[in-house]
Formats: C-alpha cells, structure tokens, sequence
C-alpha cells in the first residue's frame, strides 16, 4: 500500500510528465516552399543549383528540438548551365561514383540533435546554433551552423547558409587537398548550401 505522502509524489510526478509531454510540439516540413540551392566553385569558375527535400520534420518542447529532413538526392539541378547538352553531360557527373553516386545512394538524411542560443555578430541575424549529423552516400558526420530560426503555434521558418568539405564524405574527385598537379581542373573540397526551410505544425 503507497502511504499519502509516496501517493501525493507519485501523482505528482505523472502531473509533470504529462505536462512536459503537452508541451511538446511537432512540425512537418512544407516541402513546397522549403529550398536548398548549392554553390560549388573551381579554379575557372563555379557552378550553382538546387536540390529538393523529400520530407522532413522537428519536435520542440521546452528543452530540446530534434528533427529529420530527408535529401532527394536523384532531384539535383544545375541552373547556370543554360546549354542542354552540357547541362546533362554535368549532371551526369554529379550523379556518378565521382561525386554522390545517387543510383545507390538516393537520399542523404540531415538528423538534427539541438539547436543552442547564438551571439550575432554586427550584420547578422542569427538566433541559433543548429548541431546534427549529415549523412551522404551513407557516411555520417556532425555539422554545425548558425541560422535563423523562428517557431510560433502554428509554423516554423529557418534560414541558414553554410558550407561542408565533401572530402569528408568520400567526395574526392579533382580534389586539389587530395591530388597534386591538376591546373586549371581543380574543384575546390567546399560546397555552399543556403536554406530556406517552411514548416506547419501538427
């Protein structure tokens, strides 16, 4: 038999449970009007597009956010390119072993762990620090990046631009830290993101 005072704890502690899980608040990505472009540049120039997110969504109460947005990667564009026949002789590369192998490999997964208040410095409007791991072609590395992001009781924005090193995902292909004496043909290791995430809460 639970004595008054173990009973008073115990319902007490179930009042806060249920408290703190009323709290929480659950977002779906609106992937019609999220966008993620890319930037990556060479020794002669660079090249630009965009990429579609498949699905994606956070969970926010009052002491963490988490989330999982999905990367389709089969749906990369090149948009400076206007020429047909170069644009596809492009992307084709992109898609190979070279770069992201998608025909293995079709999604990359971005699995957010936190967000953690952030200091803007003069110019900026950033709010957050954003930490999580990024997964391409099934190798996994944690970013992190600032970004602005703002949540109320009904939707969610975030904007961010931020860079990676695709070495670090097995991404070596004219790369000028890994080979030597490549002239004019050298891409450069960093690739360029800029976010511009919607989402509607559930």
């Amino acid at each position: 038999m639970f004595t008054q005072t173990a009973l008073t704890i115990i319902i007490g502690a179930f009042l806060m449970f249920t408290a703190t899980a009323m709290q929480a608040q659950k977002y779906t990505l609106d992937t019609k009007s999220s966008s993620i472009k890319w930037i990556g540049e060479k020794v002669i120039g660079k090249h630009w597009g965009t990429i579609k997110l498949e699905q994606g969504h956070l969970i926010r109460n009052d002491n963490q956010t988490r989330g999982e947005f999905r990367i389709d990667m089969t749906t990369i564009k090149i948009d400076d390119l206007k020429d047909a026949e170069t644009n596809a002789k492009l992307l084709g590369h992109l898609k190979s072993e070279d770069f992201f192998n998608v025909d293995n490999f079709k999604l990359a997964t971005f699995m957010l762990e936190k967000i953690t208040p952030y200091n803007p410095k003069p110019g900026e409007n950033y709010n957050y620090w954003v930490t999580g791991k990024l997964i391409i072609k099934g190798i996994t590395n944690e970013i992190r990046f600032p970004a602005k992001i703002n949540f109320d009781e009904r939707t969610f924005s975030a904007n961010a631009e931020f860079t990676i090193d695709r070495t670090r995902w097995d991404i070596k292909y004219n790369s000028g830290s890994m080979f030597s004496g490549l002239g004019d043909s050298m891409i450069y290791d960093d690739i360029k993101f800029e976010l511009n995430l919607k989402g509607i809460a559930n």
